[in-house]
């Protein structure tokens, strides 16, 4: 082919390929950018915000990354400026005081609603230093299954009291702190509302009563829901989506409970933050806040419920009559000041110990069935040992208020003095509560040795 020729030809090769690209661009939608959420809410929730958002705002994408809350702000804090997601949305506000606390969260101001009020009772709503904002309400309590409860002759739980005793042995489903931010916040509800020593005599016997501790928090609800489980402790709006979704289900709040604001907050270094305001802005909006009220979601909106007149479902929960009756003010700053501690605690005596907690348990309920009613000093003491044993936290309340001792736990584990300083204690814990609950064991069968 002559040169003139071969150049006229790629001369219209490369126009054919221009008008195919613009008249491609033109059938297809241009997304301004794609807004990606690292959220541990359920999908129910998620799919209705993202159709909603993405009709009104077609030239963005959202994208939802799943991971439950503890290892999204480790998602968070390993990837790099520039390339982090844009929003997180969660329902700790303890989690987002360690973002906040890490310089990871960018404050918004343009996002809010005027219209949500400052405060839920005496708590705020917003931040007040303006790095996240309160997004819905909740609160935490106990999830049961009515007619597992007909089945097993268990009465309706009212308090956390109530999920103690023996008749609840193997009935109760539950998870690690660790694994779901919304158990952690039920974790540290129960620790602020009773005290420390007491607060964690509770969670080891009503753990202690656990079938088992699922892998997310997602597992309770769904166990009672189907029946696997007769109750468990769960945040809000799990019982209510069961309850309004026809399940035979129901949901308490307990006096010791809290109803503080779910957050969501806009990411530091994100990859297209403006857009990400714009996703953060519309579930603060009336209209995002209707979203919440759909029986499958059933979460408590921040909106005062004057503003959305005629949308609240009979029977409704009211968070300002919840939240006059708690008898706890949660403290976010405690809580993250303590959040590995507790993390860790729970899981080196419950989690990875349930077996023998609940070996521990057994023991100690069979010889209080064989000397009820029976005088026996010596089998009292014995009995008292055992559950001082079995139910009493291996770091005591003055320990946990160590300034020191919680730094520790607040450092990266990436250090590798760090690393051995926390696993050490770590392992010590475990091999603790291990020896602890086979010695109650072994003082609550000589205690039931000695009925006569």
């Amino acid at each position: 082919m002559l040169p003139t020729l071969r150049h006229a030809a790629l001369a219209a090769a490369r126009r054919h390929t221009v008008l195919a690209a613009a008249l491609a661009s033109l059938c297809a939608p241009a997304f301004a950018g794609t807004v990606t959420v690292i959220t541990s809410f359920p999908k129910e929730l998620t799919q209705a915000y993202k159709t909603a958002f993405e009709k009104k705002h077609p030239d963005i994408k959202l994208e939802i990354l799943n991971k439950n809350t503890v290892a999204g702000i480790a998602y968070v804090r390993e990837t790099a400026i520039g390339q982090r997601p844009e929003v997180f949305w969660a329902s700790a506000p303890d989690a987002f005081e360690v973002l906040g606390r890490d310089k990871l969260l960018a404050a918004a101001p343009e996002v809010d609603n005027p219209a949500i009020p400052a405060k839920i009772g005496n708590y705020p709503i917003n931040d007040p230093k303006g790095f996240y904002k309160g997004q819905a309400l909740a609160g935490y309590g106990i999830m049961y299954n009515t007619r597992y409860l007909k089945a097993n002759k268990l009465t309706a739980p009212k308090e956390w009291k109530d999920l103690l005793g023996h008749e609840w042995f193997g009935h109760i489903g539950t998870t690690s702190p660790s694994r779901s931010g919304t158990m952690h916040l039920t974790v540290e509800t129960i620790l602020q509302g009773e005290g420390w020593d007491a607060g964690w005599n509770t969670l080891l016997r009503m753990s202690a009563n656990a079938a088992s501790v699922t892998e997310r928090s997602f597992g309770v609800p769904d166990g009672v829901n189907n029946g696997q489980f007769g109750a468990g402790p769960v945040i809000d709006f799990f019982g209510l989506a069961g309850r309004y979704s026809g399940f035979p289900v129901d949901f308490v709040y307990p006096t010791v409970t809290s109803i503080v604001p779910a957050n969501i907050a806009v990411i530091d270094g994100s990859k297209n933050p403006s857009e990400g305001k714009k996703f953060v802005a519309f579930t603060l909006s009336d209209e995002g806040q209707q979203l919440l009220l759909d029986p499958k979601i059933s979460r408590l909106p921040v909106l005062p419920y004057a503003k959305l007149a005629g949308k609240v479902p009979q029977g409704y929960p009211d968070p300002e009559a919840i939240a006059k009756r708690s008898k706890v003010q949660f403290d976010p700053n405690l809580s993250e000041a303590r959040y590995y501690v507790v993390q860790s605690m729970f899981d080196q005596t419950i989690t990875f110990r349930l077996k023998e907690l609940q070996g521990a348990a057994r023991a100690i309920f069979e010889a209080e069935k064989k000397l009820a009613g029976k005088a026996s000093p010596q089998a009292a003491e014995l009995l008292k040992e055992a559950r001082g044993l079995a139910f009493t936290p291996l770091v005591g309340s003055d320990l946990a208020k160590d300034p020191r001792f919680l730094e520790l736990f607040a450092k990266s584990k990436k250090d590798a003095a760090v690393n051995k300083e926390i696993t050490g204690l770590e392992g010590s814990w475990n091999t603790k509560a291990k020896a602890n609950y086979e010695r109650a064991v072994t003082l609550a069968q000589q205690a039931a040795a000695l009925a006569r």
